[in-house]
């Protein structure tokens, strides 16, 4: 077992037949039937239920199996097959959502030769139990990535695809030398879907961020357009930000929309954990 406690940061060791992992310190957690785990004490949760609900993990699911951002996907598994040298890595994704890019850089690094141990960590329940039934060879976790349950500097490779940036937390988990890989959206991004909610659409801010503890590489654009129809639309709209935040009207001129066209982007910034 790879994660550690997240109330005392002590190991995890398989116990009850596999079925718990525990500590040295009595800790315990049980695995779900779907096969994660649940790491996220109550004095880390700043709601209920926090993280996407059903209906947005749903609609994501539907809208990334369908492939309309297989694109990106395909280009995140460029980069970390280039940034990952050694045979067998440790991969965590931090904000997994529901497992696609988690589950599909898994195919790609064995794919490349390597032997991964992929772990992906998500705050919203929902999502984790959907990663995990779809990869149950990956390890997952209902965890923030503000107390992410990995050893310090134990992983070669990690990603983040439009999820909270801990720059911390990062840097302490991360090898030195290893990779940090962060998806942001580029300046068109779903611009067109911007147009049909908004009355004054605005382009997002692009941004060059430092982080402490890591160098910039390099960023990598990946721009498309996608077309869409019926049920795809309103899936779309639902996995992202504007869901929460546009206007009643603006969903109403959705609603009424049969077909979207809009562009797609996204940057892939590499950034490499120093030596210190």
């Amino acid at each position: 077992m790879f994660f550690i406690c997240p109330i005392c940061n002590k190991p995890l060791y398989y116990t009850n037949c596999n079925r718990s992992v525990a500590c040295e310190n009595g800790h315990c957690f049980d695995f779900a039937k779907e096969g994660y785990l649940y790491l996220l004490p109550p004095n880390k949760k700043h709601s209920k239920s926090p993280g996407d609900d059903q209906e947005m993990v749903a609609a994501r699911r539907r809208f990334l199996s369908a492939g309309h951002y297989q694109l990106f996907s395909n280009a995140l598994n460029e980069i970390a097959c280039r940034c990952v040298s050694v045979s067998a890595p440790i991969l965590l994704d931090a904000g997994c959502g529901e497992g696609y890019y988690t589950e599909r850089l898994a195919v790609a690094l064995r794919a490349d030769g390597k032997k991964p141990e992929v772990f992906g960590c998500d705050i919203s329940k929902e999502a984790v139990r959907h990663a995990a039934k779809a990869a149950p060879d990956l390890s997952f976790a209902v965890a923030s990535s503000f107390s992410l349950p990995m050893p310090n500097a134990s992983v070669d490779l990690l990603t983040d695809v439009f999820a909270p940036v801990v720059p911390e937390e990062f840097r302490r988990v991360t090898k030195p030398g290893g990779y940090f890989v962060l998806a942001v959206p580029s300046a068109r991004h779903l611009f067109g879907l911007k147009e049909i909610l908004y009355d004054a659409p605005y382009e997002n801010e692009k941004k060059e961020t430092t982080y402490s503890g890591f160098c910039f590489c390099k960023r990598v654009p990946v721009r498309g357009n996608l077309t869409l129809t019926g049920q795809d639309v309103q899936d779309l709209f639902a996995m992202t930000p504007y869901f929460w935040k546009t206007p009643k009207e603006g969903i109403q001129k959705l609603e009424r929309v049969s077909s979207l066209t809009t562009e797609i982007g996204f940057d892939f910034l590499v950034y490499r954990r120093e030596f210190l």
